[in-house]
């Protein structure tokens, strides 16, 4: 699933979190119940705007792996471009 910065314009904290790309969120009550953070002193009903951070998809079974893919055509940059997909 991919992750999204938001930022809330009361409090100007910046929340990362991750969700289906066809959701928005839109309030800091909203993005607190994503996060699973309490709200805190800042209203549930303060706007939060995500950041076009592009959205980030992140693969658990890559998490901490430190191993870069391999070539897929056996050989570092076949034909003067890269054969990695």
């Amino acid at each position: 699933m991919p992750t999204y910065d938001y930022r809330c314009e009361i409090n100007n904290r910046v929340v990362e979190v991750s969700h289906r790309m066809r959701d928005t969120l839109t309030t800091w009550g909203e993005l607190c119940a994503c996060a699973g953070l309490e709200p805190g002193d800042t209203s549930v009903d303060a706007p939060v705007h995500r950041l076009a951070t592009g959205g980030n998809v992140i693969s658990s079974h890559h998490l901490g792996s430190g191993n870069a893919p391999s070539c897929a055509t056996g050989s570092c940059c076949a034909g003067g471009m890269c054969g990695l997909n």
